[in-house]
Parts: structure tokens; C-alpha cells; sequence
């Protein structure tokens, strides 16, 4: 049995909930910027100090005891509440303030962040802003293990326990070089795209999957290659060097078009794309300071998006 008078630590806490979610040590202590040996020791005095095994440790894998998974709601509620409480200590008049860790996906932040941050050290002077690109899978579980506390991502999601607001929609247009059959054209159909030379993003982008959703869901077969690219730039400029065609969000166009000598072609409406939204846990004290950062988001969006007015799903 543990000791009665004992009190954990935030920071043994935070570890608790990082390994309990990520089933990974070393993984775990890079969310939360630690290292290893301190992450392991944080979680150890825990259960020392509680007389309880939350983890199960071996060779291969990591998990949580009965008593860890029983645990693991109220530890993320206490982290929740305190966060809270210092976002309110340091904010003056409700508005946000203190560190904020935010996260957007690879096709959003280059496009976003060039007027979003301004924006934010314009309107919201005390929050100190902490970026994290990732893929989307990955920023979800980083706002479950609460080492992020929004992100901005397609949704919907599909994830329980998370608040989603809706941000803005957007088409997808097809990047061609400037001589193929379909450049200029605003009549393309989904069904256009059947065998056509398909560029795509590496897989676990979200735009990687959209575009697949789409040519299935017309019976499309885009001809697959092995070009592999991790960003938007990189697959666009494979469009410019001639080896296929490439679907990109129209809030990208202009920024990515403009490095190449390029054409585009717009799909007839409706037109085939997606929903930006942000994201956070639903169990945050922060949800009317994270509406407003939703509201700096819409005013401050790409140039062809078409905002939503406050909605929260």
C-alpha cells in the first residue's frame, strides 16, 4: 500500500499519461521533451509513491495494468485542470495566454502560420506559441497524451473524446504541366482522373488518403509510380519536371504554383476537397479561450477557402 500523505507531481503525472498512451518510452519522453532515464524515474516514484504498478514494462512491448487503465482518466483530468489554472492566472481579461502547443498537418502549416502567427503575437501578446508539424495520426495522439494542446487537421476525425470546430473548406485543384490535355480546363470530373500519372504524398499524409477516397469513389485508377515525396513543394515540382499530375488544396496553389512553370484544372461543382478544422480534448477548461483562437484562424485563412462561421462539432 502507498503512502497516504503522498502527492504526485505534475511532471509524474504527464509521464504517466505520455507512456499510457503511446505504449513507447522513448517515444513518450520525446513528446514531452525529456529524457528517457527522467521519464522513467517520474513514472517510477508515481507508483512508489501510490503502491501501485500502472505500467507493465518488458523487452517488447508496454502496458497498462487494470489499475493504470482505471487511473488514466482522472490523471488527465488533474493535467487538464491544471493547465487551466495557469492559462487563468496568466491571462488578463479571458483572453488566451501562456503556452500554447499547437500542431497542424504538413499540407495546412506552410500556408496558415505565415499570417496566423503575426496575427496571434498582434491580438494575443501574452501566448507563447509552440509549433508542431505532423502527420495527423501522430497529432492526435499527442493531444491524447496531452503533450499538444490544439491541432489544426482535416476532419472530421473520428476520435472520441475531442472537440472539433470547424475552420474553413476548400477545393482540390489538379496541378498538370502546362501541355496536358486537361491544363486550364474549370469542367474536370473525378472520373478524369482514371489513369492518369497520379502523384501522391508518402502514406500517412491525410491528403494521400483523400485523393485515394476520391478515385474510389468514382472507380478511378490513377497509374500508380514510385515517386515518394513527404511534402506538397516536392510532389509539385515532380508535376513541373514531368513525371504526372498532383491534386493540392486550393489554399496551397498559389504559394506552391508560383516555384515552376505549371497549369491548372478545376473540377465542375461540387468540387472534390476537404474541411479544416481545430481540434482539442474535450475535457480542456480552455474551450472558450480555444474558440477564440478559432475565430483568429478564419480571419487570418489561406486566400481560396471559404470560412465557416463558429461551428463546434
Amino acid at each position: 500500500m502507498g503512502d497516504q500523505t503522498y502527492q504526485p507531481t505534475l511532471s509524474q503525472l504527464r509521464a504517466f499519461v505520455a507512456v499510457a498512451e503511446y505504449r513507447h518510452f522513448g517515444t513518450a519522453a520525446t513528446r514531452l521533451n525529456v529524457s528517457q532515464p527522467t521519464l522513467s524515474q517520474a513514472l517510477a516514484a508515481l507508483e512508489n509513491g501510490l503502491g501501485v504498478q500502472l505500467i507493465e514494462r518488458s523487452t517488447r512491448r508496454v502496458l497498462v495494468t487494470d489499475a493504470g487503465a482505471r487511473l488514466l482518466g482522472q490523471a488527465k483530468t488533474i493535467l487538464e485542470a491544471a493547465d487551466g489554472f495557469v492559462a487563468t492566472a496568466a491571462g488578463a481579461g479571458g483572453r488566451l495566454a501562456g503556452p500554447l502547443r499547437i500542431g497542424l498537418i504538413p499540407t495546412v502549416a506552410p500556408y496558415v502560420l505565415p499570417a496566423f502567427l503575426p496575427a496571434l503575437a498582434a491580438e494575443m501578446p501574452a501566448l507563447v506559441p509552440h509549433v508542431v508539424e505532423d502527420q495527423t495520426s501522430r497529432l492526435l495522439e499527442a493531444l491524447r497524451a496531452g503533450s499538444l494542446d490544439v491541432a489544426v487537421l482535416a476532419l472530421p476525425t473520428d476520435t472520441p473524446g475531442l472537440v472539433e470546430i470547424a475552420l474553413y473548406t476548400e477545393d482540390f485543384v489538379l496541378v498538370t504541366p502546362p501541355d496536358h490535355a486537361l491544363a486550364g480546363r474549370d469542367d474536370v470530373l473525378p472520373e478524369d482522373l482514371d489513369r492518369l500519372p497520379l502523384l501522391l504524398l508518402d502514406e500517412g499524409h491525410c491528403l494521400r488518403d483523400q485523393t485515394l477516397d476520391l478515385c474510389r469513389s468514382v472507380d478511378a485508377r490513377p497509374v500508380g509510380g514510385d515517386t515518394r515525396a513527404t511534402s506538397l513543394s516536392t510532389v509539385v515540382q515532380c508535376v513541373a519536371g514531368g513525371l504526372g499530375v498532383t491534386l493540392v488544396p486550393d489554399s496551397a496553389l498559389r504559394v506552391e504554383t508560383a516555384r515552376a512553370r505549371l497549369a491548372t484544372a478545376r473540377f465542375t461543382a461540387p468540387a472534390p476537397g476537404r474541411t479544416i478544422g481545430m481540434v482539442f480534448r474535450a475535457s480542456s477548461a480552455r474551450a472558450e479561450d480555444y474558440g477564440e483562437l478559432a475565430e483568429l484562424l478564419r480571419r487570418v485563412a489561406p486566400v481560396g477557402v471559404d470560412a465557416i462561421a463558429g461551428q463546434v462539432g
